[in-house]
């Protein structure tokens, strides 16, 4: 091949792009071992991990967690490595692709029925999902450090997680009853709410992921490499 031929194809070459998870199969491998982390809260906690300050973050470690600490019971080997594989190189791998602007996180679509029952399920849902989020974030530590972006929409993130929280015990408090009108009124805000949610967890997953590759390039750091 003539060096005008090898520029030919270098410059066709692109980066491996990350395939997409198969939720499905992730969601049905998380029932039959009956994990008691939901699947949405998986998600985003895997996310918050993947953006975590602190470099020594694990993903093994991290999905022995959802089951608290340890693995499941599993059959055999080949039970282990479908486990693994499908929860890091499957669903971790392909929440990477979120360090990127042009790549931004999504919660997942609930359905919001016009019910008390329904308004109190779809709090339920993004209330875990910050759950999930911080709790990677912080990785097993009481206390980090982020950047000063990271910081601004995390507190945006508390007061927006102490807002579901409180939409889904009004929900669930039969003595507090209210009008069709003021539920309709209710359901309308808290949908608005959703595409906050997503833009301040964005948000903390770029400033992180900025900080952390300063960190890596400064020549007097002796840390792990690999997140």
């Amino acid at each position: 091949m003539s060096a005008h031929q090898g520029a030919g194809v270098a410059g066709t070459m692109r980066k491996p792009q990350i395939p997409l998870v198969d939720d499905k199969r992730v969601r049905g491998l998380l029932e039959k071992y009956k994990c008691p982390v939901p699947y949405h809260e998986v998600r985003t906690r895997f996310l918050g991990n993947i953006a975590a300050p602190a470099m020594a973050a694990s993903p093994i470690q991290t999905v022995k967690g959802l089951w608290g600490g340890s693995l499941p019971e599993l059959e055999n080997l080949e039970a282990v490595n479908d486990l693994i594989g499908t929860l890091i190189n499957g669903l971790w791998n392909s929440l990477t692709r979120h360090q990127k602007r042009t790549e931004p996180f999504r919660l997942v679509r609930v359905p919001l029925e016009p019910t008390r029952s329904g308004l109190a399920a779809y709090a339920l849902v993004r209330r875990q999902e910050i759950d999930g989020f911080v709790e990677g974030l912080f990785n097993g530590q009481n206390v980090i450090e982020l950047p000063e972006k990271a910081q601004a929409s995390a507190n945006i993130i508390a007061e927006l997680r102490a807002m579901h929280a409180g939409l889904y015990t009004l929900a669930t408090d039969d003595t507090k009853p209210g009008s069709d009108k003021d539920l309709a009124a209710t359901l309308k805000h808290v949908q608005e709410l959703t595409p906050i949610i997503e833009r301040e967890i964005n948000e903390i997953v770029l400033a992180c992921t900025r900080a952390r590759r300063q960190m890596l390039q400064r020549p007097d750091f002796s840390g792990p490499r690999v997140h």
